[in-house]
């Protein structure tokens, strides 16, 4: 039953590690209008979270799974787990902060963007996954 939560922790923290990239490029215009920054200010930023959130949150999910799940077969569930926990965190917070405003709509490319990215997160998972099972200790 440990190893359940566990799993479901290392999930939920890789569905949080594409929910922040997919929010911070869908909301530029609302934090462009919100702080008064320029949108190429924005842009570069936004950027930049993106670039500190994958580097920081792979090792992150790195440690984790070495330490909570060890080097098991059953580690590639987490490849379809996030999925329910992407989709309830998207959830949440449209409901908690719906766009009100038509300015604050996301360009259409943004969405190309999207899902180009949630195509290749299962690779990243299997990718990990991978590593930290064949690593060498």
């Amino acid at each position: 039953m440990k190893y359940f939560f566990r799993v479901n922790a290392i999930s939920i923290l890789y569905a949080l590690m594409v929910f922040f990239p997919v929010e911070l490029m869908v909301n530029v215009y609302r934090i462009n209008r919100l702080t008064n920054w320029r949108i190429d200010t924005v842009n570069l930023l936004t950027g930049l979270m993106i670039l500190i959130e994958i580097t920081a949150g792979s090792l992150l999910i790195i440690s984790f799974t070495k330490k909570w799940l060890g080097r098991r077969k059953a580690n590639y569930w987490t490849i379809i787990l996030w999925i329910p926990y992407f989709v309830l965190f998207l959830y949440i917070f449209a409901s908690l902060f719906p766009i009100t405003y038509g300015g604050d709509d996301p360009n259409p490319v943004t969405g190309l963007f999207i899902i180009g990215g949630l195509l290749a997160h299962p690779l990243y998972i299997f990718l990990l996954n991978l590593f930290v099972i064949t690593a060498d200790e």
